[in-house]
């Protein structure tokens, strides 16, 4: 939460959401979930509305990103919780360089990837590869559209 003179005091227009996203006593509710590093710093790790809860465990979905987005065959990614056979689960949309092949092979090498970097339940159980990810004209990635991507019926 933040408060000072340089934080806007509500929505115009719409005392609902003001209400909803700001504290009673004027604290404005950012979303960002950040944690303490070992010196003491605060180091922000996602986003509460883009948490992934799976089998108990909090995951958040720019650690993965991170991870995936360190292999050479990898332009970009996008990670968000699916629900498979009533579990929630990890997909991971992946932009592939284009000195890169999108398939098995580099499937492959992205499981070896997390395996050796996350804890079991960071693992993208599902991969898709794709051309683009839906973005804001800041140029930050809308996962609520690859989540409604997933629920809507085929």
């Amino acid at each position: 939460e933040v408060k000072g003179p340089n934080v806007f005091h509500g929505y115009w227009r719409m005392p609902e959401k003001t209400k909803e996203e700001f504290t009673d006593d004027g604290w404005f509710k950012t979303g960002d979930v950040g944690k303490f590093d070992e010196d003491g710093y605060v180091v922000i790790v996602g986003r509460s509305k883009d948490l992934i809860i799976t089998g108990g465990f909090n995951v958040y979905p720019a650690e993965i990103e991170g991870v995936l987005n360190e292999l050479p065959g990898v332009a970009e990614s996008a990670v968000v919780g699916i629900s498979v056979d009533g579990f929630t689960r990890i997909k991971a949309f992946v932009i592939v360089r284009p000195d890169a092949v999108a398939g098995d092979t580099l499937v492959a090498e992205l499981q070896e990837h997390c395996k050796s970097r996350l804890q079991r339940f960071q693992y993208p159980h599902v991969i898709e590869f794709v051309t683009e990810l839906p973005k804001t004209v800041t140029g930050k990635i809308q996962r609520y559209k690859l989540r409604e991507k997933e629920a809507a019926p085929a």
